[in-house]
């Protein structure tokens, strides 16, 4: 009788680019709930991956887009190709080209619900992926 195997923990993280996952923190540690990453290039075909946040008022939201954008500056020297939605704090958009960044208010996260839209995309374990 052989082992039971163990169900696949998710894609391996390079199938999203690395800056992707290293938004996904930068959003995590200014207390981004629920972030996702998800893998959309195979079902979208212009963009590799999503990464989607909230937080509970526009200072939280327009804090956390603004620390997004500048560690990935910081970091990686990349920067925005477009930034949508800054002024009303609402769901602010970071274009990356590669990767957009969401960064929603929590009513409209929950309005707009991406991650059941793109519900076929595959969800990117990107905490393990940056432990490592």
């Amino acid at each position: 009788m052989s082992p039971p195997v163990e169900p696949a923990a998710g894609p391996p993280a390079d199938v999203v680019p690395e800056a992707a996952l290293v938004a996904a923190r930068v959003a995590e540690e200014k207390l981004g709930e629920d972030t996702v990453v998800l893998a959309v290039g195979e079902l979208l075909g212009v963009t590799d991956a999503f990464v989607i946040t909230s937080g509970r008022n526009s200072r939280q939201v327009r804090t956390i887009a603004e620390e997004v954008e500048r560690q990935l500056k910081q970091r990686l020297g990349r920067s925005p190709w477009a930034v949508e939605g800054q002024r009303e704090l609402r769901w602010v958009l970071l274009d990356y080209g590669d990767f957009l960044v969401h960064v929603f208010h929590d009513e409209d996260r929950q309005y707009y619900d991406l991650e059941r839209l793109w519900g076929n995309a595959v969800r990117v374990p990107w905490e393990r992926a940056l432990a490592r």
